[in-house]
């Protein structure tokens, strides 16, 4: 355990540190979303609870929520890193435990982990502000809870697998889908009161999305707002067509095409062996369980308008490429299988096994060959480009107690970036919000306001061009104008 915990604290903080020396920390633009709204719960003019949102599920940002109270954290991802960094070691450790539970063998698990926490796609996404790690730590409790149930019928396995539950359903929705499937586990593995296991486990882990449809209700009035308000997945997407829209193969492709940019081929083929291996060795429910995962990401693809675009299929883009994530987690415990097939006296050379699912990042080390890193950089240059001007901009005039009109949205990675606190600013989460957009004419205490071209604030500004002056505009390729304004100072009474 301890040389487990040791290993794994070692590669969770050699990793953090490499993504944060080169700067990579909030490429992704929800990375920078992530730790704003938690830093926005206690950094408002309004801070408390009712900036905690409706679309994205609440865990990353409560669990960042002691970190993002120092501002140099804040501005740098760090207070997003290390609790995911920490998620990291947990899922880890729970990966660990469950494939020594399901193949009987320690080498068996520590091929899973190596698998696991060796994919620089994984270290990515666990350096950085973003939900996949932070699931994937309950999602490896959830299969360990299951697996130790099974062996053990202790009821403390039970409430751990509730608890594993609420952790994913507050952390991605992929947790809401697992939820019948786990109450079904747990009935299926149980000795007696089947069906009393079932709707215990059913019931109780629904609390956690009948909490965040009681909260949606409370915020908008509309207990579905996460699925179809106008922040939604449905909302941004609009009625555009995409690959796998209504379309099963197409989905498959293109998950598929995901999964291998990934995990890489290797790990793909030899998961394919390890799974069969564990079905010969009656080892597969750990597999099937988190094979529901890709599952529900291709039914997602289908069905939700969520798309998922890859460099080497039309539109020859960068987009949710890290949802191939959990093919990465399903590969790397079917490994196990191949070490459990294995003739005792031929187990030394398992410790191949890790060293090929890595040839991929072997041959090509540069991060350009990880895809999670590649879509963060390619899709973010624009908006790093202006959010560094606005940035120096802010630090050159600006002083505190000063105010600022803007949007809460990528805009506030300006302030982040500039270290300047959210509480100067004036957003949608605040009351005055709405009155000022109104009437910017009428006087009002914010003397700079940010807006980009075309968005609710900008066209408030056109309407009223007397109250507030353009005093830059900061012009980027592949993004709209961000505009800097200026108050002007009230005419004079006559």
């Amino acid at each position: 355990m301890c040389a487990v915990l040791t290993a794994l604290g070692l590669v969770a903080a050699l990793a953090a540190l490499f993504f944060f020396r080169h700067g990579y920390i909030l490429y992704y633009g929800d990375a920078q979303a992530h730790i704003n709204i938690s830093r926005n719960l206690l950094d408002s003019r309004t801070p408390g609870y009712d900036q905690l949102g409706t679309v994205w599920l609440p865990l990353l940002h409560v669990i960042s929520l002691p970190f993002v109270r120092s501002i140099w954290l804040w501005s740098t991802g760090l207070a997003g890193t290390i609790p995911v960094s920490i998620c990291l070691i947990a899922a880890g450790i729970c990966f660990y435990f469950a494939a020594k539970e399901a193949y009987g063998c320690s080498l068996a698990a520590g091929i899973v982990l190596a698998a696991l926490v060796l994919n620089p796609n994984i270290l990515y996404l666990a350096s950085i502000p973003m939900t996949e790690i932070v699931f994937l730590a309950g999602l490896g409790l959830a299969l360990l809870s299951l697996l130790r149930f099974r062996a053990s019928q202790k009821r403390l396995w039970l409430s751990i697998g509730i608890f594993a539950s609420w952790w994913m359903s507050w952390t991605r929705y992929d947790g809401w889908f697992l939820i019948p499937f786990l109450a079904f586990a747990f009935a299926r593995f149980s000795h007696k009161n089947r069906l009393a296991v079932f709707f215990l486990v059913a019931a109780s882990a629904s609390l956690a999305p009948a909490y965040w449809m009681a909260h949606n209700w409370w915020e908008t009035g509309n207990a579905l707002d996460f699925y179809n308000g106008p922040y939604s997945a449905a909302a941004i997407q609009g009625a555009r067509w995409y690959p796998g829209y209504q379309d099963w193969l197409l989905s498959l492709l293109y998950y598929g095409a995901a999964s291998i940019l990934c995990a890489g081929w290797p790990l793909i083929l030899l998961g394919l062996a390890g799974a069969v291996c564990a079905v010969i060795k009656k080892q597969a429910a750990g597999v099937l369980f988190l094979l529901l995962i890709p599952v529900f990401y291709v039914w997602s693809l289908h069905s939700s308008k969520t798309p998922i675009f890859v460099p080497q299929l039309w539109p020859y883009s960068y987009y949710n490429t890290r949802y191939g994530i959990a093919a990465v987690a399903l590969a790397a415990f079917s490994l196990g299988g191949i070490v459990a097939c294995i003739p005792h006296h031929w187990r030394r050379f398992a410790f191949a096994i890790p060293i090929l699912t890595a040839a991929p990042w072997l041959i090509h080390p540069s991060p350009q060959s990880w895809i999670c890193w590649k879509e963060s950089e390619v899709n973010s240059v624009a908006r790093r480009a202006w959010t560094e001007t606005a940035a120096r901009f802010f630090i050159q005039h600006e002083r505190r107690g000063q105010g600022i009109l803007a949007p809460f949205g990528d805009v506030t990675g300006i302030f982040c970036r500039a270290q300047i606190p959210i509480a100067e600013t004036l957003h949608e989460g605040n009351p005055g919000w709405l009155a000022t957009i109104s009437r910017p004419d009428l006087e009002h205490g914010e003397l700079w306001a940010v807006a980009q071209q075309g968005d609710v604030l900008w066209k408030a500004l056109a309407r009223h061009p007397d109250a507030y002056v353009p005093v830059d505009k900061i012009q980027v390729r592949g993004a709209p104008a961000l505009i800097i304004y200026r108050r002007e100072p009230p005419a004079p009474i006559p």
